[in-house]
């Protein structure tokens, strides 16, 4: 089976293309550069470089979100184009999953997170069950501060995974103290490899014209709280 791999979702802009169990390929750029224009260059630029025509591809797989909204859509929509197009199945992975891998040996709660400005973040629990991750929290948005205060007894150990660390480190080592773990910065970055073995195995989506990323939405109280404060 060859899979293509797309995330979008951010910053971190990344390109997989596996063929059976294999990478044979793989392109990520952290960088703040317009994804609408990069993107579908960077798939052909890499199709061409491994030697796979897009009608030889057998599966697209995209990061969901949560995330990005315009990053988010660019990647859906470019995804859903190209399954349609190539009348092949698309699949749906959670961009917080994906970068959740990198944490995959860690013993502890692994919390991969995606900064949502004004102390909001995307994030979820994952915990090790062998090599594989099993999933302890849906993916949501929270008022970090106040759900690192709510969860501080939930685990002896938290491995936090985000390329924004530096937006909130200070209040995870505040909280949280020693049960806070951070990873090298090698491994801050979510893997379009992970995400094209993750898709290779999952349902795809029943039908591709209305399949539409997952952006997480703040509960209601959480919402009128936030424009309660900028009033």
């Amino acid at each position: 089976m060859k899979v293509l791999a797309i995330d979008s979702s951010n910053y971190v802009m990344g390109i997989a293309v596996m063929v059976d169990n294999t990478i044979v390929g793989e392109m990520i750029t952290n960088l703040k550069k317009n994804h609408s224009i990069r993107l579908m260059p960077a798939i052909e630029e890499l199709l061409e470089e491994v030697g796979v025509k897009p009608n030889e591809l057998d599966r697209i797989v995209v990061a969901e979100g949560p995330g990005s909204y315009t990053g988010l859509r660019i990647g859906v929509s470019i995804a859903k184009t190209l399954a349609w197009t190539l009348n092949i199945p698309l699949v749906g992975v959670s961009s917080l999953e994906v970068l959740a891998q990198s944490g995959r040996f860690f013993d502890g709660a692994i919390v991969p997170f995606f900064d949502a400005r004004r102390g909001q973040v995307y994030n979820g629990i994952f915990v090790k069950d062998k090599a594989h991750l099993v999933r302890k929290s849906e993916d949501q948005i929270v008022l970090f501060e106040e759900w690192l205060k709510e969860n501080i007894d939930a685990h002896e150990q938290f491995l936090f995974i985000s390329n924004d660390l530096s937006n909130h480190k200070e209040a995870i080592v505040e909280i949280l103290g020693e049960k806070a773990v951070f990873p090298p910065v090698s491994s801050t970055n979510a893997r379009p490899s992970e995400l094209a073995v993750l898709g290779a195995v999952k349902k795809p989506v029943g039908d591709v014209h209305s399949f539409k990323p997952n952006y997480v939405r703040m509960a209601e109280a959480e919402a009128k709280w936030l424009a309660s404060q900028e009033k």
